[in-house]
């Protein structure tokens, strides 16, 4: 085989290479992403459309001192319960909660740490995210500030969560991360908080971003959205 033969071949195979990292690239940059956020419209419009059955209730803002949330039924697993919006991340940002954080669910939205706190009750509520692929939810995750709001509805109630810490940095094996009165929080006794979870760094998951919030106060989906969704 001659030297031209042998440098043709090469470059032909090497063309074909790096053709397939570009459409791996573009699966991973693009397609995922298209799947994933018509996945969790999907996801969004079933829950809209539970909620659209409900008799409707009526009931007055209060502070989550006061009242307590009516208890919630148990989640179904790997199915959506609540819909998050987290105005820091943009006014259009929503995503679907669903129960468990297994693989197939983080492909349709958030997930709901099984075993943890459920929306508004006492105890730690806790959600992880996709920081990249599959939506990108969490994309932005590091610009989460303390004071910035956490809005979440289960379709007849708000709950409106407030961010206490900048994002932390931590090990997968952190698990104490989710404990119901987490110890790196600079919580001391047991509230209502919510924790969220991503991976760090953007394109990797060595690490985890956590950042914890207290539930800050509650009012009927009748009553119009909360102050932190109003523009």
């Amino acid at each position: 085989m001659s030297v031209r033969v042998v440098v043709r071949t090469f470059s032909e195979l090497c063309i074909t290479v790096g053709a397939v990292i570009v459409l791996f690239v573009v699966y991973v940059l693009f397609w995922t992403g298209v799947k994933a956020d018509s996945a969790m419209d999907h996801q969004i419009d079933d829950l809209q459309d539970q909620w659209a059955k409900r008799p409707v209730a009526s009931a007055q803002p209060s502070r989550p001192d006061a009242t307590s949330p009516p208890q919630p039924t148990a989640y179904r697993n790997g199915r959506p319960f609540a819909v998050m919006y987290v105005p820091r991340l943009g006014f259009t940002w929503n995503k679907p909660v669903l129960e468990n954080t297994n693989v197939a669910t983080l492909k349709k939205g958030l997930g709901h740490y099984s075993g943890t706190a459920q929306l508004g009750q006492k105890g730690n509520f806790a959600v992880a995210g996709h920081r990249r692929t599959y939506g990108d939810p969490f994309k932005d995750f590091p610009k989460l500030r303390p004071g910035d709001d956490v809005v979440l509805t289960d379709g007849t109630t708000w709950f409106t969560y407030v961010i206490d810490t900048k994002p932390y940095k931590t090990l997968p094996s952190d698990v104490a991360v989710i404990d119901p009165v987490p110890r790196k929080s600079g919580y001391r006794e047991p509230g209502r908080y919510l924790t969220l979870t991503t991976c760090e760094p953007e394109w990797g998951h060595s690490h985890r971003l956590i950042v914890w919030a207290h539930l800050d106060s509650t009012q009927p989906v009748e009553a119009g959205k909360p102050k932190a969704l109003r523009r």
